[in-house]
């Protein structure tokens, strides 16, 4: 594939597993801080929302005199539900934003250009609209099918346990063996499941920001382009998963270990709301959301990087990409014909690249 910028170099070669996380905390690493400040804002507006819904509820059911269980399930259910709208509303919102830094993060990689606050956010509003509902549609779409999944999962995985004890009652042991084996294999099969269905809805932000496509348009090539991407993808939901409890753990330590000499009862899990001070609450939201910005643009990475090998591999992209770059952009047709080509990269009232200079090594005499 061509280069024209050192950090551009992609290889034809389809990307392992190991190869994308790899790459993926390359990128971020070269970049971090840019990816860090393209995070936060969402991030932190939704933390300060959700420490003030805190606060709010505190002040509202007056913790400190919260005596009677009554007054504690309602405080709780307060500060629950809350956090549910508050996070959904965050996913949302950093999901918008991820999918603004899609188009900044390929040209970044394809051309060498460089990842800046200014253009992802520039990216970002103008098409503000389709990607808040691309976002809304694919949280709640993943949210339906993850509950949907884990119930079928687990109602099976209870079914197994049940048939093997009542088969295998003779032997403690092998009911043990046998029950853990298949539980894990139905644990297995529940993962690969979700992720089969999940990974058809990947590259929706992409499709949007890099083609140029409406919503539901994207939902559909994106469901076309995802065919062999599920190992991939849960390699990458594994990686960041395990990267942001580790980063969780890095700062739930210190504050466990300060609240415990504080004399906090971290482990009171909400039987007494007076207990736990206000500072605590605060602490864990914002530890939480830390980890969140740390994290978050990991997985862009990969979907971007994922995302560009899908259509290497199936449809030349890196030969589209280099007809683009010395020829211009595929030429519009009329509404009444269907463009079999998807473009390269969508203009989007931008150049692709800066018109080069005619080489007189070229036979045809083409820029």
């Amino acid at each position: 594939m061509f280069s024209n910028a050192s950090n551009s170099q992609l290889s034809l070669t389809p990307l392992g597993a190991g190869d994308l996380i790899d790459r993926a905390v390359r990128f971020y690493r070269q970049n971090f801080w840019t990816f860090v400040f393209i995070a936060a804002p969402p991030i932190l507006i939704g933390t300060l929302i959700s420490v003030g819904w805190t606060i709010l509820g505190r002040e509202l059911f007056s913790v400190n005199s919260l005596r009677s269980s009554g007054e504690t399930v309602f405080y709780f259910l307060f500060v629950w539900c809350g956090a549910i709208v508050i996070w959904l509303t965050e996913t949302v919102a950093t999901l918008t934003v991820m999918g603004g830094a899609s188009r900044n993060f390929v040209r970044h990689l394809l051309f060498g250009e460089p990842l800046t606050f200014r253009e992802t956010y520039k990216n970002l509003r103008s098409r503000i609209g389709g990607l808040v509902l691309a976002s809304l549609v694919i949280t709640l779409l993943f949210g339906f099918l993850g509950s949907t999944i884990f119930y079928v999962g687990m109602t099976v995985a209870v079914l197994v346990v049940v048939l093997v004890v009542a088969a295998l009652s003779f032997s403690t042991f092998l009911t043990f063996v046998v029950s853990f084996v298949l539980v894990l294999a139905v644990s297995f099969g529940t993962g690969w499941l979700f992720f089969l269905a999940a990974s058809r809805f990947a590259y929706v932000p992409q499709v949007m920001m890099v083609e140029d496509q409406g919503v539901f348009a994207a939902i559909g090539r994106s469901t076309t382009l995802a065919s062999s991407n599920v190992k991939r993808l849960a390699a990458l939901f594994v990686f960041t998963t395990v990267a942001t409890y580790s980063a969780l753990s890095l700062f739930y330590i210190p504050l466990g270990w300060y609240a415990h000499l504080q004399g906090v009862p971290i482990f009171n899990f909400g039987l007494d709301a007076d207990l736990i001070p206000a500072w605590y609450e605060i602490a864990n939201q914002f530890v939480w959301q830390a980890s969140f910005i740390l994290l978050m643009p990991v997985w862009m990475i990969g979907l971007c990087l994922l995302y560009v090998d899908e259509r290497v591999r199936h449809e030349g992209y890196d030969i589209e990409l280099m007809a683009a770059q010395r020829l211009g952009e595929i030429p519009a047709v009329p509404h009444d014909f269907v463009n079999p080509l998807q473009p390269a990269l969508a203009n989007q009232n931008q150049p692709l690249r800066p018109p080069e200079k005619k080489s007189a090594m070229s036979p045809l005499g083409l820029n």
